[in-house]
């Protein structure tokens, strides 16, 4: 065998293993960013929903709903009273109080949708449904 077919067969082998190479990482992408999907773990598992939440805020101390809300819970019952008279109702899953909530505590802190859903235990479409369902009242 000369040198030439002896550097030849080296560098096939090489780039053969490094082909391999690439195919198990490629593999393990994969592997990695499909688990999840197959692998469902709850998200929202706080013991505290938003609706409990919105309930312990309009029934507890005064100063927690406007902290938290930005309103006078006054202010906060005329703001429901007013939406439900333009269209504003409850869904299956959601109170019409838990909506105005969403869009209250949206405005008051700035936080993304998913920070929001973090703290109502609803997903991000469900927040964003339902900011634009009462912009939409609003505007």
């Amino acid at each position: 065998m000369s040198d030439s077919s002896i550097s030849d067969h080296d560098s096939e082998e090489e780039i053969e293993d490094m082909a391999i190479y690439l195919m198990m990482k490629a593999a393990e992408a994969v592997v990695e960013y499909a688990t999840p999907l197959y692998d469902k773990i709850p998200y929202h598992t706080s013991a505290l929903s938003g609706e409990a939440w919105v309930l312990e805020l309009i029934n507890g101390h005064p100063k927690r709903i406007r902290c938290e809300l930005g309103v006078h819970k006054h202010i906060f019952n005329t703001l429901l009273e007013d939406l439900s008279t333009m269209g504003l109702k409850p869904s299956r899953n959601v109170s019409s109080e838990e909506k105005l909530s969403i869009f209250l505590y949206k405005c008051v802190t700035g936080l993304s949708v998913a920070h929001v859903g973090e703290r109502f235990q609803r997903s991000n479409d469900t927040i964003s449904g339902y900011l634009f369902s009462i912009y939409l009242v609003f505007f």
